[in-house]
C-alpha cells in the first residue's frame, strides 16, 4: 500500500510539472538566499515614489498627495515650465532603541514625485494646503481661446 501512495505522489508531481512546463528529472540549482554581503540595497539610493491624484474642475487643476506624518517644513513643492515636483522626508520618529525589527512595512525616508501637468496653468496663481495628512496643490487653469474663423479671400 505504501508503494501505491508513493506512485500517486509521483503522478501528482508529474501532473504539476506538466502544467508548470517543468521537467522534474532535471533539477536546476537554486540561487542562494541573500546574505548581508549579497543583499542588494541599491533601492535605498532612490527616493520613494509619492502617489498622487490629479483632477480638473471648471477653473482649477488640483493635485492631491497623501503625506500623512510629514510636517509642512519637511515638504518642498515647486513648479517650472508645467512640471510639478513634490519632495520631502518622512521621519519614523525615535527608533534608535530598536534592536530587532519583526515587521517593517512603512516607508520612512526621502520621497519625491515629478509630473508634467496635463493642462496649462498659471504658475503664479497656486495654493498649497496641508490638512489632515493630505497635501492639496491647486492651480488656476489658463483659459484656452476658442478657435477663430479665418476668412478666405
Amino acid at each position: 500500500m505504501a508503494r501505491k501512495q508513493n506512485e500517486d505522489l509521483l503522478i501528482e508531481d508529474e501532473l504539476a510539472a506538466a502544467f508548470l512546463d517543468e521537467d522534474l528529472s532535471v533539477s536546476e540549482p537554486t540561487a542562494p538566499a541573500p546574505t548581508e554581503d549579497t543583499w542588494d540595497d541599491s533601492e535605498e539610493e532612490f527616493p520613494g515614489q509619492l502617489a498622487v491624484d490629479v483632477y480638473e474642475t471648471e477653473e482649477k487643476l488640483v493635485v492631491k498627495a497623501r503625506t500623512a506624518g510629514v510636517n509642512k517644513e519637511d515638504l518642498d513643492v515647486s513648479i517650472s515650465d508645467g512640471i510639478l515636483t513634490i519632495s520631502g522626508t518622512l521621519s519614523s520618529g525615535d527608533d534608535t532603541d530598536a534592536i530587532n525589527w519583526h515587521i517593517q512595512e512603512c516607508y520612512w525616508g526621502e520621497f519625491s514625485r515629478t509630473l508634467a501637468l496635463p493642462v496649462s496653468v498659471k504658475e503664479d496663481e497656486v495654493e498649497a494646503v496641508l490638512k489632515d495628512g493630505v497635501l492639496t496643490v491647486s492651480f488656476s487653469k489658463v483659459k484656452q481661446e476658442q478657435a477663430k474663423k479665418i476668412q478666405i479671400q
